[in-house]
């Protein structure tokens, strides 16, 4: 249970981060691989809360707000990684 809870805080903590990046740099190119970093820890988050409040409270209706939070989070993690994965391409092909 302790091991969600970490890894809530530092996912949010590493979502404020890219969120706060995005805002100083003018590349926009970096503002959107920036983005898509952000939502892979959004992912993650999401995973995290869901797998936390179902172990918390094991009822039925705790499963079903956490399979969709697991299933939301899982969508953020493939598309921001997906996301990740081009971008980085492109900022090394323009370096």
């Amino acid at each position: 249970m302790f091991l969600f809870v970490l890894l809530i805080i530092l996912s949010i903590t590493v979502y404020l981060y890219f969120k706060v990046i995005i805002l100083r740099t003018d590349d926009p190119l970096y503002q959107v691989y920036s983005n898509s970093r952000a939502r892979i820890a959004l992912g993650v988050f999401m995973i995290a809360f869901g797998a936390n409040q179902y172990v918390f409270y094991q009822t039925r209706l705790a499963l079903a707000i956490a399979l969709v939070f697991v299933a939301l989070g899982v969508a953020q993690f493939v598309y921001g990684y997906r996301r990740a994965k081009f971008y980085r391409k492109q900022l090394r092909e323009r370096t």
